[in-house]
């Protein structure tokens, strides 16, 4: 779970894409899955999220998290056959209605939820950062406080982890309990966590200043981020299913 987060080396056309254009790739196939209810171009999306993953060769990573968001996926889409009384019934309570509008809601969520955390797995944080600063001209601290973010993310579930153990080895058993018990014995190891965020943060801050964090401006970066033939060809891409995704 913790190297989910984690870039990934590697050599191919994602790799080699102006950290830009994949977040603009990231965010147009999320704006394309809101703007269409076509089943059909949703799957689609999908299917482009998984292609991406195989071909920026984070397979592995790229089918950990579709099985990961196929689990609140498959409690969503029995949530949404109950609620939605709306349609023909097809069986009991579930209707044809229920069944399409699960299906989106749960394709929706796998779609919107994958390329962004593919965008993490080929790009690192620091060329994220300097695009963002460069090519778009964001200001140097917000750019920074989302990188950081991002960066925590993997630290964070790494402590938590540490405290299980912790908490493990005194006896608690983690690994016994299910479902709410279990999620009313991991609140308690909140405060800890807490402390120990509030306390990375600060030295995080310390450090920054001591590198002159607030002096940072878009010049201080010595690394280009110039835009290819592929970047313009993945723009293209990224009109062609904008335009799909509101036609259909």
């Amino acid at each position: 779970m913790n190297n989910l987060f984690q870039y990934v080396p590697g050599n191919s056309v994602i790799h080699r894409l102006n950290p830009v254009t994949k977040l603009l790739l990231a965010i147009v196939i999320c704006i394309a899955a809101f703007l269409s209810g076509n089943l059909i171009f949703l799957a689609a999306l999908l299917v482009i999220d998984l292609l991406i993953g195989i071909v920026a060769g984070v397979a592995w990573k790229t089918w950990t998290i579709f099985r990961g968001l196929l689990k609140i996926a498959l409690f969503l889409f029995v949530l949404q056959i109950l609620l939605v009384r709306g349609g023909t019934p097809v069986f009991w309570i579930i209707t044809d209605e229920g069944l399409l509008t699960a299906a989106r809601v749960v394709i929706r969520l796998v779609v919107v939820c994958m390329p962004l955390a593919l965008v993490l797995a080929v790009t690192r944080i620091t060329d994220l950062t300097n695009a963002l600063v460069q090519v778009l001209h964001v200001p140097y601290q917000y750019a920074f406080t989302l990188s950081t973010a991002i960066r925590f993310v993997p630290l964070f579930l790494e402590e938590m982890s540490g405290i299980m153990e912790a908490q493990t080895s005194r006896g608690v058993a983690f690994d016994k309990a299910k479902g709410l018990k279990k999620f009313s014995m991991m609140l308690p190891l909140c405060v800890p966590l807490l402390v120990s965020s509030i306390r990375k943060t600060d030295q995080t801050a310390a450090a920054a200043e001591v590198r002159g964090f607030r002096l940072r401006t878009r010049e201080c970066a010595w690394k280009r981020y110039p835009f290819h033939g592929i970047d313009l060809a993945a723009a293209l891409f990224c009109a062609v299913l904008l335009a799909a995704a509101i036609i259909l």
